[in-house]
């Protein structure tokens, strides 16, 4: 039963996609059906929760009575081609990064499945790099991280480098990481991220940060990973982000999806949402 339901949520996805979209690209990458994710909050409502208390309950084997449970997404379904560039937009706290998150495996939802065909990779402006380490060493392990072999890693490291853009006021490169702006780390990871063609590739407001330059070549390596088949999901709060890079978009508000189609009619919809909010 549960095959079949996915077969026909792929076909509706399918039609909806026909107008849109060549036949060579409908092979689905990333399928989310009735996704539900459900995740604690410690420490709310203003109780006591200091070491003591912390201690306390344990010795006394109570639980903490500030927990309580965040419905962060609920319900979602879609389906994901190869070649597309899907923008995700909501409010803060609508549940756009936790959805990343279940689709890169790291969060398992409560109920609902994701199907990804190939890997995904997630890239956010707080991916793993080591801040104690220089950016030129970041760089190699990063990219052998992704599966890179050293001559690979050696091919691509001063291209990641120029791209990135660190080096354009000094040779940051060789300077540890702790000393980079937010901007700087940002653009490093995102350079890191792009040097290798991803199945999917994740991106959490890794591209806020940055000159027009950097978003300029940001925009045209997304396009290129799209052209090499790959799927690229794109979470924004920079609308204009969203437009450039993404013929597709996703509204979430309150973990519901509220709209899924081609981008510009989905940003009309979510901008006038968020005016009327704000009256």
């Amino acid at each position: 039963m549960a095959e079949q339901h996915v077969i026909d949520v792929v076909d509706e996805q399918t039609e909806v996609l026909d107008d849109r979209t060549p036949a060579a690209d409908r092979e689905p990458t990333v399928i989310v059906d009735d996704v539900h994710i459900v995740y604690r909050v410690y420490g709310a409502s203003g109780s006591r929760n200091t070491p003591t208390a912390a201690f306390s309950r344990i010795v006394r084997r109570r639980t903490s009575p500030a927990i309580r449970e965040v419905h962060a997404v609920r319900g979602v379904s879609f389906v994901a081609h190869k070649g597309e560039a899907i923008g995700i937009v909501g409010s803060n706290g609508s549940g756009k990064s936790t959805l990343l998150r279940a689709i890169a495996g790291l969060l398992p939802p409560r109920s609902g499945t994701v199907y990804t065909n190939g890997q995904p990779s997630l890239l956010g402006v707080n991916a793993a790099l080591m801040n104690d380490l220089t950016g030129e060493r970041n760089v190699v392990l990063g990219c052998l991280a992704m599966g890179m072999t050293p001559a690979q890693v050696k091919q691509h490291y001063q291209q990641i480098i120029d791209f990135s853009g660190i080096n354009e006021r000094g040779e940051f490169s060789t300077l540890p990481m702790r000393t980079y702006s937010s901007g700087m780390a940002a653009r490093l990871r995102f350079s890191i991220a792009a040097a290798k063609s991803h199945d999917v590739l994740l991106i959490d407001e890794a591209l806020a940060t940055g000159d027009a330059s950097f978003q300029k070549r940001s925009q045209e390596r997304v396009r290129q990973l799209r052209g090499q088949a790959g799927t690229v999901f794109v979470v924004s709060h920079q609308n204009r982000t969203i437009r450039d890079m993404c013929e597709r978009t996703l509204w979430l508000e309150a973990g519901v999806l509220r709209m899924d189609g081609p981008t510009e009619p989905v940003m009309a919809a979510y901008e006038e949402f968020s005016r009327n909010r704000r009256r």
